[in-house]
């Protein structure tokens, strides 16, 4: 007789939560494997592509560098636990295979990265270090007692619009330097989060990435970007549905 699943059926709002872990996370607990078969484990600053995967930075003189060159196969565990019992918070694990980014690829990826790390601007250039992106294969998702799901890549990544990619790091620029107000109304009346130096760290189809030191915040759109063109509009129209709020 088979035992009943314990897996719960995924939707769009536990792909949501997913999603926003992934892209909300600063940092995660990255596991790979020793050319022996031992399992490692160290900790790494985490960003996102524009698409979700997750990418990392990391140095050649870590011990997890060599081991991914040697073998991709790797997992990353996130999710911060708040206060209380730590097993009640939602976190998940993401299998997956990590490749090294190459040097034309690392423009696009070092200025979304530097947005939600400023502070790897100290490191960022020297030789020793490189951008790797994990692909995703498969998830865990532990939710909270009782909500556990079993997620597939196409849960975890999201189209990217052609163009996006390009224009990231210019609109994002423009916003901070032109429209911290607008971004101001974006975390504080539509996320009801407390006053603080928000700026934007980063954006895709699907919302953005809001910033403040060191917390972060994920403001999803009501739907995803179906080309590039929309953003601005997108913008708008947030800040003033913020200002009527307000």
């Amino acid at each position: 007789m088979e035992k009943p699943s314990l897996l719960q059926p995924v939707t769009e709002e536990v792909r949501r939560q997913a999603k926003g872990l992934l892209r909300s996370e600063r940092h995660a607990a990255l596991s790979w494997l020793t050319p022996a078969g031992a399992p490692g484990v160290s900790r790494v600053a985490l960003a996102t592509a524009q698409d979700g995967a997750p990418i990392i930075l990391i140095s050649q003189l870590s011990p997890h560098f060599a081991a991914l060159e040697n073998d991709p196969r790797c997992s990353l565990l996130v999710g911060t636990p708040g206060k209380g019992d730590p097993l009640a918070h939602p976190r998940m694990t993401v299998h997956g295979r990590a490749t090294n980014l190459s040097e034309e690829q690392r423009a696009e990826t070092r200025a979304r990265y530097l947005n939600i790390h400023p502070k790897a601007a100290l490191y960022v250039d020297f030789a020793d270090f490189a951008f790797w992106r994990i692909t995703p294969e498969d998830a865990s998702l532990n939710g909270g007692f009782a909500k556990a799901y079993e997620l597939v890549p196409s849960d975890l990544v999201t189209d990217v619009p052609d163009g996006m990619e390009a224009m990231e790091a210019g609109a994002v620029e423009h916003m901070n330097e032109d429209h911290l107000d607008a971004i101001a109304l974006y975390a504080e009346t539509l996320l009801g989060l407390p006053a603080g130096n928000w700026r934007m760290a980063a954006f895709d189809a699907e919302g953005l990435d809001l910033a403040a030191g060191d917390e972060t915040a994920r403001l999803w759109f009501d739907k995803p970007l179906k080309a590039a063109a929309e953003l601005r509009p997108k913008l708008v129209a947030l800040a003033k549905r913020a200002r009527e709020k307000a």
